[in-house]
C-alpha cells in the first residue's frame, strides 16, 4: 500500500468585488436637461423627416398612394390566393381590375365633362350676370377695406406675375404627371405582388422574439385598419354618388352622372372635398337657374345627402369597428394637404391609421385616449 498522500487542490478564492460607487443623485435641473435633450433630438428628427417628405414629393407621393390603394385591394388578392391563384397572378388580376374601374369611371365622366368644359366662357358670363345682384354688398365691403387701409397707412403692395404660355406649361407638366402615374401603377402592382415577401423580410431583421411579435402585429393591424376603412368608405362614397346623381337629376340639373361621379371622388377627401363640391354645385346652379335662391337648390340637395351619409350611414357601417377623432382628422388632413396637395388629402386618414397601429404596438398596454377605437371582433 502506497504511503503517498493525495495533494490537495489549491483553494481558489473568488475575486473581490469592486466597491460600489454611488453617484450623487441628479438635481432637478440636470434631469430637466437630460429630458430636454431627448425631446430636442426627437423634434429635430421629426423636422428632418418632414423636410425629406417634402423634398421627395415627386417620388414618395405616388409610391405612398400606390401602397394605400394596394392595402385597400389586398383582401381581394388574398381571396384569390386562397383559391390557389399564385401571388403574382393575383396581383396582376387586381391591377387589371383597378385599371378597368378607373377607365370605366373616366369613360362615364369624359363626355359630360367635355361638354361643360366647352361651356366655360358662357358659364362665366352667366355667373357675372347672376353675381351682379351682389354688387352693392361687394362695393360696400370694398369701401370698408379702403377706409381700413387708409386708417392704418397701408399703401398696398404691387405684385407682378409673369405667366408662361399655356402650351409651354402643358409641355412641362405632362411628362411629370405621366411619370408619376407610372410610378403609382408600378408601386401598386409590386406592393400587392410582394407583400408577403416584404413582411417576411422585415420580420427576419428583428433580432428578438418580442420585437418580431410586435412588428407582426403592426403589419396585421395596418392591413386590417386601412383595408377595412378604405373598402367601407369606397362603398359608401359610390352609394352617395349615385344618390347625389339621382337627386340632381330630379331637380332638373343636366349632367347628373358627372356630378354624382365627382361627389364620389370628392368624398374621399374628408371635410375639404364636400366643401369644394358644394361650391362647384353652387356655381353650376347660378348658371342654370334665374334666381339666387334657385341656385342654392343643387348644393342644398348635395348637403342633405351628405349629411345623411356622414351622420347616419358612415357611423352605422364604420362606427361600430372604428372611431376617428375629428380633431386628429383635421390635423392630419391639413398636414398632408400642405405637404403633398390632393394626393396628401387622399392618404391623410390611412397615414393616421398606420401611425396609430405603429404607436399602439410599440407601447403595448398603454391606456390610449379615444382617438381611435378598433374592435377586432
Amino acid at each position: 500500500m502506497s504511503n503517498r498522500t493525495a495533494k490537495k487542490a489549491p483553494i481558489v478564492r473568488p475575486p473581490k468585488k469592486a466597491p460600489i460607487v454611488r453617484l450623487p443623485p441628479k438635481s432637478n435641473f440636470e434631469l430637466f436637461l437630460a429630458r430636454g435633450s431627448q425631446v430636442a433630438m426627437v423634434f429635430v428628427g421629426l423636422i428632418a423627416f418632414v423636410f425629406a417628405l417634402d423634398a421627395g414629393e415627386y417620388i414618395l407621393a405616388p409610391v405612398a398612394t400606390g401602397i394605400v390603394v394596394g392595402l385597400m385591394l389586398g383582401p381581394v388578392a388574398s381571396e384569390l390566393e386562397r383559391h390557389g391563384v399564385p401571388p403574382k397572378l393575383s396581383a396582376f388580376a387586381v391591377f387589371v381590375l383597378f385599371i378597368l374601374v378607373v377607365g370605366l369611371f373616366a369613360l362615364v365622366v369624359a363626355t359630360p365633362l367635355s361638354l361643360w368644359s366647352g361651356r366655360i366662357p358662357q358659364m362665366w358670363q352667366q355667373l357675372q350676370n347672376q353675381l351682379s345682384q351682389l354688387k352693392q354688398p361687394i362695393e360696400a365691403l370694398s369701401a370698408a377695406r379702403d377706409e381700413l387701409r387708409n386708417a392704418i397707412g397701408n399703401k398696398g403692395l404691387t405684385v407682378s406675375v409673369d405667366e408662361g404660355l399655356p402650351v409651354e406649361s402643358m409641355a412641362t407638366l405632362a411628362p411629370a404627371v405621366g411619370a408619376q402615374i407610372l410610378i403609382f401603377l408600378a408601386s401598386l402592382y409590386f406592393f400587392v405582388a410582394t407583400r408577403h415577401e416584404t413582411r417576411v423580410a422585415v420580420l427576419k431583421l428583428c433580432i428578438t422574439r418580442r420585437l418580431r411579435w410586435r412588428v407582426a402585429h403592426i403589419f396585421r393591424d395596418v392591413e386590417a385598419l386601412v383595408s377595412s376603412y378604405l373598402l367601407s368608405v369606397t362603398i359608401i362614397n359610390v352609394t352617395e354618388g349615385v344618390a347625389v346623381g339621382l337627386g340632381l337629376h330630379l331637380i332638373g340639373l343636366p349632367s347628373a352622372i358627372l356630378w354624382g361621379a365627382l361627389a364620389t371622388v370628392a368624398n374621399f377627401v374628408v371635410f375639404l372635398g364636400p366643401l369644394l363640391m358644394t361650391i362647384v354645385l353652387f356655381a353650376v346652379g347660378l348658371t342654370q337657374f334665374d334666381t339666387l335662391s334657385g341656385a342654392l337648390i343643387p348644393p342644398l340637395v348635395y348637403q342633405a345627402i351628405n349629411l345623411i351619409e356622414s351622420q347616419f350611414v358612415t357611423p352605422l357601417v364604420i362606427g361600430r369597428t372604428m372611431t376617428l377623432n375629428p380633431f386628429l382628422i383635421v390635423l392630419a388632413l391639413v398636414f398632408w394637404l400642405w405637404l403633398w396637395g390632393p394626393l396628401g388629402g387622399f392618404i391623410a386618414i390611412p397615414a393616421l391609421l398606420v401611425c396609430y397601429a405603429v404607436i399602439r404596438n410599440t407601447f403595448p398596454g398603454t391606456d390610449w385616449p379615444d382617438f381611435v377605437k378598433h374592435d377586432r371582433r
